[in-house]
């Protein structure tokens, strides 16, 4: 890429997540307008490896536009320890072990917390809760995440959560009066569909060929979300990676004119290791806690645009080659039971005409070890700038193998794909210029930077979007089901429920 390219468009869309606007309310105060507008406030309660965060997202129902309220972030770290005759339910992937009442404690008190900082009430303002978590890493199955769901279930209901917010309302009449004029649920079927989107398993159910899989899920649903406000077209067919401390996405197909159904396939599911990989070489480093520190401990999460992007430096690309070498990035094994600490179902996928893309180092996370050493020696002879350029550099390859997957697999069309990113361990530092740049370079696109974008808080924005669909809260003037370029698909899906 030469200079003068460079400068045209050297970054790609970046979605900043936005507070709701304030309305003047007379006599030089203001109010969020979300107490005066129809909005649909959902709290996104999402237990990691390595945080545990509270998101209230709300959508103005006239416009569709979603903003976050509030957010409250605790380290899954700080998460009690089991008591004398509680079960062990998962361990985070640097061995912090929780218990079913641990897990419900955390969840209502970030819950709780996040409400009390916005000024919100869980009892009269929440209209619903979605729960997610990628805490599998000692699961023996995808199946165990229900326990785990219900877990944090039970700490909703602690916080004051209704059990109706948690489930899809059975009519319109259902519904909170002041959402009924917004639903399309008596014109249209609920369907087990995200977005457009047929996901891989059914989420109500336990059955699933990825134990983080409905994350995955959310994060697609959260990139179609927060792309609404670009002018990306980020609809079927799409890849969307999510880039936390474990790595979870999807990539959708795309839909015939003549199908019979306008809902696009789940085609391929991504798994595996991710912010771990960086969290291990920060813990090379005396500046964080050599058992539980991260990258986020060492660097923060802030994107840090620039206005040039330069090639790799010899010495960063010495190192980066070293980490990757040994990272596996690829079609997981049909008989694997474990990929990157992920449970999965590689039959189950194969059965369905799902390829699984993982991520792991060693044999799940085995070379960690290895990993920090090489952070150890980064640090010691180069200091903690250049750390910080390895590891985004670590990162924006790791994203790319996945892409080159699956362009091997046939699972990315060239031209028409688009590819979306959101998770500290793609859009923090100067990852999401380095990612673009290489996608670039390797042609899939006339027009790259109409095709790739990065989105803060995707997780959040998607269990917003799939509490909206729940409720059939859609907007078909600006929609987010059907495929690029094409029309709202609420006259086909009538069509194909006649």
């Amino acid at each position: 890429m030469g200079f003068i390219d460079s400068l045209k468009h050297p970054l790609p869309h970046f979605m900043e997540s936005r507070p709701p606007p304030f309305r003047n309310n007379g006599a030089g105060t203001t109010i969020p307008e979300y107490r005066e507008k129809p909005y649909f406030i959902v709290a996104s309660v999402e237990m990691g490896n390595t945080t545990t965060k509270c998101v209230l997202t709300g959508t103005n129902l006239e416009t569709g536009a979603t903003y976050i309220i509030n957010k409250t972030v605790m380290f899954t770290r700080d998460a009690r320890l089991p008591k004398e005759g509680e079960e062990v339910i998962a361990t985070s992937l640097v061995g912090h072990p929780v218990s079913m009442e641990g897990v419900a404690e955390i969840a209502r008190d970030v819950l709780k917390q996040c409400h009390e900082e916005a000024g919100l009430s869980i009892e009269h303002d929440l209209d619903f809760v979605v729960r997610s978590t990628g805490m599998a890493a000692t699961w023996h199955s995808p199946q165990e995440v229900a326990g785990f769901i219900g877990a944090i279930a039970t700490g909703c209901v602690q916080a004051g959560v209704h059990p109706r917010k948690m489930t899809p309302p059975m009519s319109r009449e259902h519904l909170p009066k002041k959402l009924q004029p917004f639903s399309l649920m008596d014109k249209v079927t609920l369907r087990e569909t995200v977005a457009g989107v047929i996901p891989p398993s059914d989420l109500a159910g336990e059955d699933r060929l990825v134990a983080n899989e409905m994350e995955g899920v959310l994060a697609m649903a959260g990139i179609k979300d927060g792309a609404l406000l670009s002018p990306i077209d980020f609809r079927n067919p799409c890849i969307a990676m999510d880039f936390g401390t474990t790595v979870d996405g999807c990539i959708t197909g795309d839909v015939p004119h003549d199908h019979k159904t306008p809902f696009a396939r789940t085609i391929g599911t991504i798994l595996g290791l991710g912010g771990a990989v960086p969290d291990a070489l920060a813990r090379g480093t005396p500046d964080v806690d050599d058992d539980n520190g991260t990258a986020l401990d060492l660097l923060g999460d802030e994107f840090v645009p620039t206005v040039l992007t330069l090639r790799e430096r010899s010495v960063v690309k010495e190192y980066t080659d070293e980490v990757h070498d040994l990272l596996t990035i690829g079609v997981v094994p049909e008989g694997a039971t474990h990929f990157g600490t992920v449970p999965v179902d590689p039959k189950g996928a194969t059965e369905q005409g799902i390829t699984l893309i993982g991520c792991d180092c060693g044999t799940n996370f085995s070379d960690a070890p290895r990993l920090k050493a090489i952070g150890a020696d980064i640090y010691e002879k180069h200091g903690a700038k250049k750390m910080a350029e390895v590891i985004d550099r670590v990162c924006a390859r790791m994203a790319l193998r996945f892409i080159d997957v699956a362009v091997e697999e046939r699972l990315l069309l060239p031209e028409k794909t688009a590819i979306g990113f959101s998770g500290r361990a793609a859009t923090s530092g100067r990852k999401p210029e380095y990612i673009f740049m290489d996608i670039k370079d390797r042609s899939l696109y006339t027009t790259p930077y109409d095709h790739v974008i990065f989105v803060e808080d995707a997780l959040a924005r998607g269990a917003s979007l799939m509490a909206r669909c729940m409720c059939s809260l859609g907007r078909p003037q600006n929609p987010i089901g059907g495929c690029r370029g094409g029309p709202c698909i609420l006259g086909l899906r009538k069509k194909a429920e006649r």
